[in-house]
């Protein structure tokens, strides 16, 4: 079935989109001597892991769920980081993950040397050096964050017991949100000039995700140049752990108008919803690309495209065409494997959309269906 005649509303995963991505990540691997891992909490679609994993070097985690899933379905190298883990979950955890970050001293006093032999112990370190423009919401160094530890209280961490980072393995920094090598370059400027001094002991450095390296314009051999540096300086091995990278433009949402409706701006209502079906449109927020639309005004007939929930606000952007829109036409949104699937919901009573992978001579597999059950069984 090609994607013009699957049904609507529909996830389509591109083989050969995910594929490119995959081997520009490998080849930063390769000409660094990093370990790439993919972020689940991006891209969970776990039928496409033994692809994935033909690449690279396992899975990370954001939490007991997604340990398990990396575990069962990858099979290769396993971490997690959460905030704060759970009493009743931190064995389970150790015992799957390969890696395990506390975020904090005071959580790392209280499982580092439960964890320790079990799990490669870790910790997150707040560099304090934000280079978030535009994803205030999503930037870790921000004032008075909660994710990573200060070197004010690092230090006096190391002060009141020297022998505090006797189980940590490794340090974590992740500051980034789909930004380019030179972001990455001048936090670990600041991370080393602050932190080097606890670097002796460690056999691990994790520089996060939010590398935008499979993007057209990164710059992929600064990002090699610097994992060297690193690895060379410190002895360590290096991790990246990208999610947005590995499926960067390998997605479609294929929807359907509806209806149209003139109440003084030409509404296209879609079976489709950035409320249900892609959140970020309205957590970022941002516009989502669509294929053969331009910029309001850009073009010669102006819509605005929205969904068919009850919520006013369930608005996913203002875009122009070449020609009058129809009810019945079919539109297809781009770069939507990442955030979009593991975000999805059925507020509403609004169906999830189907799931298909596109192979490489077009075909469109369907790989997960949802129905009333879904939606009827989440809540009892």
């Amino acid at each position: 079935m090609k994607i013009e005649q699957i049904p609507t509303p529909a996830y389509v995963v591109d083989e050969t989109r995910l594929t490119e991505n995959l081997k520009i990540l490998d080849r930063v691997q390769k000409e660094s001597g990093c370990k790439i891992l993919l972020a689940q909490k991006a891209f969970s679609m776990f039928y496409e892991y033994p692809l994935i994993g033909k690449y690279l070097c396992g899975t990370t985690a954001s939490g007991l769920y997604e340990a398990r899933l990396g575990k069962e379905e990858m099979g290769k190298e396993n971490h997690v980081f959460a905030p704060a883990f759970r009493e009743n979950e931190i064995d389970e955890l150790a015992d799957i993950c390969d890696h395990i970050v506390f975020n904090s001293v005071s959580q790392l006093k209280k499982y580092g040397p439960r964890c320790s032999g079990r799990s490669s112990v870790g910790l997150r370190i707040n560099p304090e050096y934000s280079t978030q423009k535009d994803h205030a919401i999503y930037d870790p160094c921000a004032p008075g964050s909660r994710l990573g530890v200060t070197s004010a209280n690092l230090r006096h961490a190391v002060e009141e017991n020297p022998d505090v980072l006797e189980h940590v393995d490794g340090f974590h920094i992740h500051t980034l949100c789909e930004q380019n090598s030179d972001d990455l370059a001048a936090t670990f400027e600041v991370f080393e000039r602050n932190f080097s001094k606890y670097f002796g002991a460690l056999k691990w450095i994790n520089l996060g995700g939010g590398h935008h390296i499979t993007k057209s314009d990164y710059d992929v051999e600064r990002l090699v140049e610097l994992i060297r540096y690193i690895r060379k300086k410190y002895d360590v091995e290096v991790y990246l752990e990208p999610g947005e990278a590995v499926a960067l433009n390998a997605g479609y949402l294929v929807t359907e108008v509806l209806d149209i409706v003139d109440n003084g701006i030409k509404t296209l209502i879609l079976d489709t919803s950035a409320a249900c079906h892609m959140p970020d449109v309205l957590e970022m927020p941002y516009r989502p690309p669509l294929q053969d639309a331009g910029e309001k005004g850009e073009k010669r007939y102006d819509y605005r495209l929205s969904s068919y929930t009850c919520l006013a606000g369930d608005i996913i952007g203002d875009y122009s065409f070449d020609r009058p829109v129809q009810v019945r036409d079919r539109l297809y949104f781009l770069d939507m494997a990442i955030y979009s699937m593991v975000k999805n919901n059925t507020f509403n009573g609004i169906g999830l959309p189907s799931i298909y992978a596109r192979k490489a001579d077009g075909e469109c597999v369907l790989v997960k269906a949802f129905d009333y059950k879904d939606f009827k069984e989440r809540l009892s």
